[in-house]
């Protein structure tokens, strides 16, 4: 069943107020049996600066992007330190996640079995 999992908005929303940390737009989605989250980060390099961890069922990005030292007149770029975690959905694998970076964009694909509801028999046993 497709569903909607809600992301952990509160906390990240507190800690993107911090100074110098800042949130990350996200858009998530799941469904067949796939939990797939998107986060805007241009201008990082995956390899050295981005982290992504799994701690129970609550997934954390970190990001790092360095302000370039050169004459700017303006700049409405960010830097610095930006984070985001959510809450995985019930039975997510996160230890098998995976990440891809493209444009821009960093996908992190989670394997979420789907659960087969039925019925179980609970056997009475004599005190």
């Amino acid at each position: 069943m497709a569903g909607r999992v809600r992301l952990d908005g509160d906390r990240a929303s507190r800690g993107a107020r911090r100074p110098g940390l800042h949130g990350i737009r996200v858009e998530e989605h799941f469904g067949d049996g796939t939990y797939v989250l998107k986060a805007e980060l241009p201008g990082v390099d995956p390899d050295k600066d981005v982290e992504i961890t799994v701690d129970d069922d609550l997934l954390t990005l970190r990001a790092e992007r360095t302000e370039q030292t050169t004459e700017k007149h303006r700049t409405e770029f960010r830097y610095g330190t930006f984070a985001r975690s959510v809450r995985l959905p019930a039975g997510a694998q996160g230890d098998e996640a995976t990440a891809d970076y493209e444009d821009g964009v960093l996908t992190i694909t989670v394997p979420v079995p789907e659960e087969k509801p039925g019925a179980r028999t609970i056997p009475v046993r004599h005190a």
